[in-house]
């Protein structure tokens, strides 16, 4: 019995397992297979064989689901702006839902409106004052400078966001 299907959210292997199992009972009960297996019909380990190969299919589904929400979660976070180069405004003409008469083409036209669709957003500093205290309580604190830690954090997602696309099959990749 198949019951993960590409493109599913993926279930952890707890879940899985759990699902797994109840296909197992509502096919066979617990009274069932101890009969088939006393009785020695082979019925039950016939069952079992065939959904163990349906299995494998559920678990490489599983799997692929798991890869995909990782691929398209590593996708979005790369297509946020660098917080080093800022985010320049975008504006991009809409259709408010208008429309007019234009007399010169004798149809009706769609009233466009200029919208913007991605702030502005400032540039962050690569780098910041920290204030450093010294062993001696009585020494006055100095100021060092520092590689901004949201920085730091951008260019690590970054980079994960890019091994994760990196390692994505591309069969995943095209679903």
């Amino acid at each position: 019995m198949i019951f993960v299907n590409k493109g599913d959210k993926p279930l952890s292997a707890t879940q899985l397992e759990k699902r797994a199992q109840k296909y197992i009972t509502r096919a066979f009960s617990s009274q069932a297979r101890e009969e088939s297996i006393r009785k020695e019909d082979g019925l039950f380990n016939s069952f079992m064989a065939e959904f163990s190969q349906d299995h494998s299919v559920n678990v490489e589904n599983n799997t692929f689901n798991h890869q995909l929400v990782a691929y398209k979660n590593a996708v979005a976070r790369l297509e946020k702006h660098v917080l080093l180069d800022g985010q320049a405004e975008v504006r991009e003409m809409q259709p408010t839902g208008e429309q007019v008469f234009n007399e010169e083409t004798g149809e009706m036209e769609d009233v466009l409106q200029e919208v913007v669709v991605k702030q502005e957003i400032e540039p962050v500093d690569e780098f910041v004052d920290v204030v450093v205290y010294g062993d001696d309580p009585e020494a006055e604190p100095t100021t060092e400078q520092q590689r901004n830690p949201v920085v730091v954090q951008d260019e690590a997602e970054r980079e994960q966001a890019q091994a994760i696309v990196d390692g994505t099959p591309p069969v995943v990749k095209g679903f």
